[in-house]
């Protein structure tokens, strides 16, 4: 029995609608784009594109580049099919894979000083994914880019995620506010923790 595609593969499947690719130009790609919403390991996305093949998605051309040999894979009529049909089936919820969030979650069993280390290395980390982002975007204005008929699904993605960043900015910026006057985890000093919930 198959095993049934996963997100991953429908992802790879998305990216060879746009054009063939190496599978390392895949895991480039992936960190590139989709990695800042959908990260993968490099050794899984090295591995899908064979899936992809067996399963009768893709197709795999050996070519040559010099000497070096390299394989080049195409989406098949199959896999615009596949593509296609899960872009219609409903969305599975977010899951969120946030380390800091851990150590916020357990930053009782710390310090004060190790907590706002922690959020201040949030912000500064999403400071930087921002900036990145933002150079990302500064580029493919200039000269031509590649992909010029993606550009309006490309920017709902990349709103998406500059609003992720500026989020974990504003929300490590107050939360460093919230703890100013704390004397540890476990001593919040008075803090009103119901009425920092309020909405």
């Amino acid at each position: 029995m198959k095993k049934p595609l996963t997100t991953t593969s429908h992802a790879l499947l998305g990216l060879l609608s746009v054009k063939p690719w190496t599978t390392y130009e895949l895991a480039k790609q992936v960190q590139r784009s989709l990695g800042w919403f959908w990260p993968r390991a490099e050794r899984k996305l090295y591995e899908e594109p064979k899936r992809l093949v067996e399963a009768g998605l893709a197709t795999a051309t050996e070519q040559l580049t010099g000497k070096r040999p390299r394989t080049v894979y195409a989406i098949t009529t199959a896999g615009r099919k596949a593509l296609r049909d899960w872009l219609g089936e409903q969305p599975a919820p977010p899951a969120l894979e946030f380390e800091a969030m851990i150590k916020v979650f357990f930053a009782d069993g710390g310090t004060l000083e190790q907590l706002r280390r922690t959020l201040a290395e949030v912000e500064s980390t999403a400071v930087a994914r921002r900036a990145e982002l933002r150079a990302m975007i500064d580029a493919s204005r200039e000269g031509a880019y590649e992909f010029a008929s993606r550009r309006g699904v490309n920017a709902l993605a990349l709103r998406f995620q500059i609003d992720h960043e500026q989020l974990q900015i504003r929300w490590a910026r107050w939360a460093r506010e919230q703890i100013a006057t704390w004397h540890s985890p476990t001593d919040a000093d008075g803090w009103d923790w119901y009425a920092a919930l309020a909405d």
